[in-house]
């Protein structure tokens, strides 16, 4: 109950502060309002197609590893799984949980399962550590700085070096990944003995039966996971984009690359789980960035904040009338439900 009031606590500082001190110092909500009533007709439709852009590629990374999945259910799910995080603190954990919990309620077998869901995970989370070093190359050939990017960047290159070390490690052998196996669960384990809870049940023999499948999963299907992540991940970048372009920020202000270095800057800070979804954190932190770049005050809070509008609102929508319709998708009798190729 304790951590549970510290956590509501936090959150509602963090946001409250954000929200109600912060950006408005930087910017004039009654500006920011005008800034984007005053967008037309094409810009409209502009936000409104990059929105169901990045809504749409929510699904293919589920497809890719688990075939037989289906578009109408990824997208079911990954809207879902996705509405989850931004309620319910403990950030990409709960909407993997809620996605396992319905890939077994259609039917799905447990490995297929644990597979898909640790897959897509691990691939988005590469992306995620490993983003913030493109952002930064980028902005360095071109002849820019920011002492904040490069800081997170070198961090999130240096853990993105070795967790993909480890994962290629486990995969490359039996014996590497029992070693590795072992170890995690002995280190899981002391940490939930300091919390009172019981030893984790999985060891070196589980990640021995994950690799196996894993790697026959992965030859004939990495390169469409990893497409299918870059697409999920980068039309995000797009409506941000698209937010700022048609909200008066101009490429001289600030750069495509500057608004990639800024936004994987962001993404990376705001997937630690301070706040549900990041609420608060990215906000400023975004802010912050494409303000420090040049872009004007009010039109970048309005830029920010829409982004954030059409991201987060229609998923969460969507995400409520996927958890009441789930169960109506299960795989009919005739329809096979796929196992691990």
């Amino acid at each position: 109950m304790k951590r549970r009031v510290i956590g509501i606590v936090v959150v509602v500082v963090v946001v409250g502060g954000v929200f109600l001190f912060v950006l408005p110092k930087i910017a004039d909500y009654g500006a920011v309002l005008r800034t984007i009533g005053e967008l037309t007709w094409e810009q409209t439709l502009a936000l409104a197609g990059a929105t169901v852009l990045n809504i749409v590629t929510f699904a293919p990374p589920f497809m890719a590893t688990l075939p037989g999945l289906g578009f109408v259910r990824a997208l079911v799910l990954t809207q879902a799984s996705t509405a989850s995080t931004y309620i319910a603190p403990g950030g990409a954990a709960v909407g993997m949980a809620l996605a396992y919990a319905m890939l077994r309620g259609w039917g799905f077998q447990p490995a297929a399962v644990t597979l898909a869901v640790a897959l897509t995970g691990v691939w988005n989370q590469l992306f995620l550590l490993g983003a913030p070093a493109v952002g930064l190359a980028l902005l360095t050939v071109s002849g820019g700085s920011n002492p904040l990017l490069q800081t997170v960047a070198l961090i999130g290159l240096a853990i993105f070096v070795v967790a993909l070390v480890a994962f290629v490690g486990a995969l490359s052998g039996d014996d590497v990944a029992r070693r590795v196996g072992d170890l995690a669960a002995r280190i899981v384990s002391w940490g939930l003995r300091l919390i009172r809870r019981q030893p984790v049940v999985w060891g070196g023999e589980s990640l021995v039966a994950f690799r196996r499948e894993a790697v026959g999963l992965l030859r004939r299907r990495w390169w469409a996971l990893t497409l299918a992540t870059l697409a999920g991940q980068l039309s995000v970048f797009l409506v941000l984009v698209v937010c700022l372009r048609t909200l008066g920020v101009t490429s001289h202000q600030v750069t495509l690359t500057e608004a990639f270095a800024s936004w994987t800057l962001v993404r990376l800070l705001g997937s630690l789980p301070i706040t549900p979804g990041g609420i608060g954190v990215v906000e400023l932190g975004l802010t912050g960035a494409l303000v420090g770049f040049g872009g004007a005050n009010d039109a970048v809070v309005a830029a920010v904040l829409l982004y954030r509008v059409l991201t987060v609102l229609p998923t969460l929508a969507l995400g409520l009338v996927a958890g009441a319709m789930w169960r109506r998708l299960r795989p009919r009798e005739h329809e096979p439900v796929p196992e691990l190729p």
